[in-house]
């Protein structure tokens, strides 16, 4: 039974190797640079920010980025299914139009609801 799960473990093992040995040498053999006064200031995509950091993103930024999160995972679920498709047969078909029909009343409740209008 080990040895089903022994290629998985590797890949899991050498993932956090990697990226332990990525971080190690950054801290070792990266320059540490002075923070200086310009360093320091905040910037928007290289330029200089312009407007009150005080103010709040409204909340419809946030719920319309987790549905995007979320309906981006449902669609990768797709793919695999698409992969083996001739495999699985009328049971897989069957299976998928329930998933997609899930989705589809997520995505219409949504709208419903409003989440997805975008309002300054």
């Amino acid at each position: 039974m080990i040895s089903t799960y022994a290629p998985m473990f590797l890949m899991i093992f050498v993932a956090l190797a990697l990226a332990g040995v990525f971080f190690l040498g950054a801290s070792f053999l990266g320059g540490k640079l002075k923070k200086t006064e310009e360093m320091m200031m905040p910037f928007e995509c290289g330029s200089d920010s312009s407007g009150g950091n005080h103010l709040k993103l409204s909340v419809k930024f946030y719920l319309t980025a987790i549905l995007f999160v979320v309906f981006d995972i449902e669609a990768v679920f797709i793919y695999p299914w698409a992969t083996q498709f001739k495999n699985l047969g009328w049971n897989g078909l069957f299976s998928m139009f329930g998933f997609l029909a899930v989705v589809i009343v997520a995505l219409v409740y949504c709208v419903k609801k409003g989440a997805l209008e975008w309002e300054n």
